[in-house]
């Protein structure tokens, strides 16, 4: 896999697993009973994306290095997924 395809799995990676990441910890002004006027109680009650962002980058970075691990020392490669799973015709 050359650096530009690395690049963009881990891009990839990295933009689902902020959306997974996302809702995890979020506290709405609901929770604490306190909604600002203007707002929807769902809202969150502070700031949380650094901590969503941190968290991502640790995630995919853990999932890129075993995609990596199955690509290097493996000889693995995204031709190869077909014949991974048994044909159950």
């Amino acid at each position: 896999m050359s650096y530009i395809s690395a690049a963009a799995v881990f891009l990839i990676i990295w933009w689902t697993v902020l959306f997974a990441v996302l809702p995890f910890g979020l506290k709405t002004q609901d929770d604490d009973g306190e909604t600002v006027l203007g707002t929807v109680s769902s809202a969150p009650r502070g700031p949380h994306m650094l901590r969503a962002v941190i968290w991502t980058t640790i995630v995919s970075l853990v999932i890129f290095g075993f995609l990596a691990l199955l690509t290097r020392y493996f000889g693995l490669s995204f031709d190869d997924i077909p014949r991974v799973f048994p044909d159950f015709k």
